[in-house]
C-alpha cells in the first residue's frame, strides 16, 4: 500500500477484526445504499449491485490537464433497484445511459445518484454508460497525502489508495467490489500510458497514440492506474510465460534494482504460491512530490527509482493486498504488515539480516509512538498509514512464525494466498485459518499483537 517516502523514511498504515458485510446493504426493492458502511470510509462504495467489468475510454491532454472519458460499467443487481449510486468526484457529465436508455442523475458530494427509466430486477445484468470531462480533482486524504489523477511535468501519476479512483472514473469505490478492466487511453504521440494487466495494442494516428490494456483478473477499484508520461518501456517474458512491463522515466537514469524483479517474483512464488496475475512489471515515474509508492495491480507504481526494499515490498503485495484484499480498511495490516515482513524474508533469503534479527531490533524500541496505534486498530482515517501498521504488523507475522514453527507458518501463508485468491478476507478469517493450520488457540496472541495498545509483553 502507500509506502511512505516522507522525510521520516518510515511507512504509515491500518486493521480490524470485523466480519465482511454483504455488498448490498438493504434488502427488497428500492434504492441501493449510498455507502457500504466501512468503519473509516462509510460512503465509499454503494449497495445494490456488483460490478463485473469497467471499460474506460479516456482522452488526456497534459498541457491543459484535461481528461475526457466514457465509462461503460457492467454490473449485476443484487436487489431490485429503483436507483443506485456511483462514486465520482468532479467532472461535467454530458450523457448517462442505463441499458442504452437515457437515465436521470443527480450529484451530492462524491455520490452520482442514477435513476433508470425502469427498475432493475434483482439478479439482472445491466450496463451504465457515463460520458464525462473536466480537470481531474486531486484527492487529499486525512493524513494530507494526495491521490487520484495527479498531474506531473509530462503527464499524470495515477494512484487510488484509499479513495482516489473516483477522481478519474466513476466506480463502486469499495475494495469488496472487484471487477475486470479494459482501458483505451489516448494521449499526445510520444507519451506512454501504463495501465493494469496485459498490453493489447498501441496505435498512433493524427498526432495521438491510443494505448489499450486489459486486466483479466478481478481488481479492487483503488488498484487501477492509467499513469501517463515519457517512459522507456521494456517488455520481456518471465519464466512460465508471464509478460513483464517495466516503464522508467528517462530522467531517473538506470538502476540495477529493477533487474531483480524476476528473482523477486520467483522467490515469493516459491514461498507464497503461484504468482496470481497474468502480467507483472513496474512503473517508475519522476514524481517525488507524491512521497509514496503504491501496489497498483500487476505493475507497482513508484514516485522515484525504488531501492531494493521498496521494490520487494510492492511486489509482495501482488499476493497480499492485490490478490487477497481486505474487506474493510481497518484490516490494512493484512496488506502492509505482510509486505513489511516480506521485505525481511527477502533480506534473509539474500544473506542479509534475518527476519528475527529485524524483529529483535524493533522490539527494543520503547517509544509509545512506535507501538501505537495497534496494528489492527488504527482508529481513524488519518492514522490508517501509521508506522505501527507496517512494522508492528510485520512483527506480528514474525512472532507467529516463532510460535507455530517454520513449516506451519509457511503453510498458513500459502493457504491464505490460495484460499482467498482474487477475493477479499478479514483479520478474523486470518486468525481462524492460523488456528486451523496450527491446531493452536491464538486468540490471546492476536489480541496482544493487533488490538492491545502499547508494547506487547507476552504472547
Amino acid at each position: 500500500m502507500k509506502l511512505s517516502r516522507s522525510p521520516l523514511a518510515v511507512p504509515v498504515f491500518l486493521c480490524s477484526v470485523a466480519a465482511a458485510a454483504p455488498l448490498q446493504k438493504n434488502g427488497g426493492s428500492g434504492p441501493g445504499s449510498a455507502g457500504l458502511g466501512d468503519p473509516l470510509f462509510p460512503l465509499a462504495g454503494n449497495g445494490g449491485y456488483d460490478v463485473s467489468n469497467y471499460a474506460l475510454i479516456l482522452d488526456y491532454e497534459p498541457s491543459a490537464n484535461f481528461l475526457s472519458g466514457s465509462a461503460v460499467i457492467t454490473a449485476t443487481a443484487t436487489q431490485s433497484l429503483s436507483r443506485f449510486d456511483l462514486d465520482l468526484r468532479g467532472f461535467t457529465i454530458s450523457r448517462l445511459l442505463v441499458n442504452g436508455q437515457s437515465a436521470s442523475f443527480a450529484r451530492s458530494g462524491q455520490e452520482l445518484i442514477v435513476t433508470p427509466r425502469k427498475a432493475l430486477g434483482s439478479g439482472k445484468t445491466f450496463t451504465v454508460t457515463v460520458d464525462y470531462a473536466g480537470m481531474p480533482t486531486v484527492v487529499v486524504d486525512a493524513d494530507d497525502s494526495i491521490e487520484g489523477w495527479i498531474p506531473t511535468s509530462d503527464g499524470a501519476f495515477v494512484a487510488g489508495e484509499p479513495q482516489g479512483s473516483p477522481g478519474w472514473y466513476p466506480a463502486n469505490d469499495n475494495p469488496r467490489d472487484k471487477a475486470t478492466y479494459d482501458f483505451r487511453v489516448s494521449v499526445p504521440a510520444g507519451l506512454t500510458v501504463m495501465a493494469n494487466g496485459v498490453l493489447v495494442s498501441s496505435t498512433t494516428s493524427g498526432g495521438r497514440t491510443t494505448w489499450a490494456w486489459r486486466e483479466n483478473d478481478p481488481m479492487a477499484p483503488y488498484l487501477a492506474t492509467a499513469t501517463v508520461g515519457v517512459f522507456d518501456l521494456t517488455q520481456s517474458t518471465l519464466p512460465g510465460g508471464i509478460p513483464a512491463y517495466v516503464a522508467v522515466d528517462p530522467h531517473l537514469g538506470a538502476s540495477d534494482v529493477l533487474a531483480e524483479l524476476p528473482d523477486v517474483v520467483a522467490f515469493y512464488a516459491s514461498i507464497y504460491g503461484p504468482y496470481p496475475f497474468d502480467a507483472v512489471g513496474a512503473i517508475v515515474d519522476d514524481a517525488r512530490f507524491v512521497f509514496y509508492a503504491l501496489e497498483t495491480q500487476t505493475k507497482p507504481l513508484f514516485d522515484r527509482m525504488p531501492d531494493e526494499a521498496t521494490l520487494v515490498h510492492e511486489l509482495s503485495h501482488m499476493w497480499f493486498g492485490d490478490s487477497v484484499t481486505l474487506t474493510e480498511w481497518p484490516d490494512l495490516w493484512l496488506h502492509e504488515g505482510f509486505a513489511t515482513w516480506s521485505e525481511w524474508i527477502w533480506s534473509e533469503h539474500t544473506g542479509g539480516k534475518t527476519a528475527q534479527e529485524t524483529f529483535d531490533t524493533l522490539y527494543g524500541r520503547q517509544s509509545a509512538n512506535f507501538w501505537d496505534p495497534p496494528a489492527g486498530d488504527p482508529g481513524s482515517p488519518e492514522l490508517l498509514f501509521s508506522p505501527s501498521v507496517y512494522l508492528r504488523g510485520g512483527m506480528t507475522l514474525q512472532a507467529l512464525r516463532v510460535k507455530v514453527g517454520e513449516a506451519t507458518f509457511f503453510r498458513i501463508l500459502r493457504d491464505w494466498a490460495a484460499e482467498h485468491r482474487h477475493g477479499n478476507a478479514s483479520t478474523a478469517q486470518f486468525i481462524a485459518l492460523a488456528e486451523r493450520d496450527s491446531g493452536l488457540s491464538l486468540a490471546t496472541f492476536f489480541d496482544v499483537w493487533l488490538v492491545q495498545p502499547g508494547k506487547p509483553a507476552s504472547w
